[in-house]
């Protein structure tokens, strides 16, 4: 029956499983939103409740997506229908993930290709010295240009495209090899550079200072599913990575490692980005604003300004890029698979298509910006709600649901196939999969789609 299932490829090596898929889940939320989310709800009480759903629900969802396709050995759609039955209604979970990671690609090339934007606008000296008004000019010029939005959309599917289209081995973990150490040193660099100005104090203050009487049941969803969120599940991108893993991966070592890395960064760019924006005096909560209108104002008056600006961009870049090889690798996966497309081929066409989707993603900051879609005020807006409030919570219940109750196996196969050494590691995260998970994500399902307000 397993005979037409061709050699699998598999990745070289742990390190770079760890650094593909972290940098899959370190992406443009990591450098500006997460901050400011735990600033403006609770600090360090936020923190600890993020840090709760980490462990309880983040950690156990990855470890159940990378058994599921290290199981399966095919990409998302495939593994349901080899563990499932090809008939069963568990494909369609496969399907959710598949059709989440393509769309999500689509439009967030748009959002990533103004990073790539920013870091030539830095190279060529056109932020620095300039006035806080010229600075927020030229984001609105950008946002104003759907001719220069598109190349930009474009230059990074095609980067994202190159890079996957070179296989596993030779293109997305060489890159993830190159990509994170690059990333991790821009961002410690700029992290000692902000715990060293002048506030600091007043960023740790924002960042980690204990207020409980915010967290309020809202808040507390916002933190289980920003922790959800965060680690790039319910897309099918762990699924799919996990299949390349070796039978002997330890799956519980693997999911902490990616969720510790991606928490480190998050806090890191926190402490990275406030402190600066503080000591000029400047607001902390202008969110992607933050990104493209405030920080660019800091750097151009600071010493060495254009070269922090380089950097910061460049880190940027690197976090989008190291996210969106991830997302197409889902939808090509399936048609390697599935299909028995060849990679090259299959890369290019699907980057094709997700480029021809974000076209009016791009065109919902002009053209487009005063045309609702389907109830959502851009095709942008639409897009982005589409998945994050709705396909990507499922996707991720509906993991949580087939492990914990449906995938059938004895308790010590499930324990063997965890590859865990210590015995109390299977127990609790078969209750976890099993009764919190699913029940988290179901009252973040219902507030992210708003069917149930405050």
């Amino acid at each position: 029956m397993n005979q037409r299932i061709p050699q699998r490829a598999q990745w070289a090596s742990r390190l770079g499983f760890i650094l593909a898929a972290s940098g899959s889940a370190i992406g443009l939320g990591n450098i500006w939103k997460f901050p400011y989310v735990v600033g403006q709800n609770g600090g360090s009480a936020f923190v600890l409740v993020y840090l709760a759903a980490i462990v309880l629900v983040g950690v156990p969802i990855m470890m159940a997506e990378f058994l599921l396709g290290r199981e399966g050995q095919r990409d998302a759609i495939g593994t349901f229908s080899r563990l499932a039955g090809p008939r069963s209604p568990w494909c369609l979970v496969g399907w959710v993930g598949v059709t989440a990671a393509f769309i999500l690609f689509s439009f967030y090339a748009v959002v990533a290709g103004w990073s790539f934007d920013y870091v030539f606008k830095s190279l060529g000296g056109r932020i620095s010295g300039q006035s806080p008004a010229q600075i927020k000019a030229i984001f609105g010029t950008l946002l104003d240009s759907p001719g220069q939005m598109i190349i930009w959309q474009a230059l990074f599917v095609m980067a994202t495209a190159g890079i996957v289209s070179r296989g596993i081995r030779g293109g997305i973990e060489r890159c993830s090899k190159i990509l994170m150490p690059t990333l991790f040193a821009l961002l410690f660099y700029l992290f000692i550079h902000g715990i060293r100005s002048d506030g600091a104090s007043q960023a740790l203050a924002f960042l980690f200072s204990s207020d409980f009487s915010l967290l309020t049941p809202k808040v507390i969803l916002e933190a289980v599913g920003h922790a959800f969120f965060t680690l790039s599940l319910g897309a099918g991108v762990m699924i799919t990575y996990g299949s390349y893993l070796d039978r002997r991966a330890n799956l519980f070592s693997l999911a902490v490692k990616v969720s510790f890395l991606d928490t480190l960064v998050a806090l890191m760019a926190g402490m990275a980005i406030f402190p600066v924006v503080f000591s000029a005096g400047l607001d902390p909560a202008a969110g992607p604003g933050l990104v493209f209108q405030t920080i660019p104002i800091v750097f151009a008056q600071a010493p060495f300004g254009q070269l922090l600006s380089v950097l910061f961009f460049l880190l940027l870049a690197f976090a989008a890029l190291s996210s969106s090889i991830s997302m197409l690798e889902v939808a090509v996966a399936w048609l390697v698979d599935e299909k028995q497309w060849s990679r090259i081929r299959s890369t290019w066409l699907l980057s094709l298509l997700a480029f021809l989707l974000g076209i009016p993603s791009a065109l919902s900051f002009n053209v487009l910006k005063s045309t609702p879609f389907l109830g959502s005020p851009t095709f942008f807006d639409f897009c982005d709600k589409l998945i994050s409030s709705y396909l990507l919570p499922l996707g991720g219940l509906a993991v949580a649901i087939y492990c914990g109750w449906f995938l059938k196996r004895t308790a010590t196969q499930q324990q063997e196939a965890i590859c865990c050494p210590s015995r109390w590691v299977y127990p609790c995260w078969h209750i976890l999969i099993r009764y919190i998970a699913p029940l988290a994500l179901t009252f973040v399902f219902i507030q992210q789609s708003g069917l149930i307000n405050g």
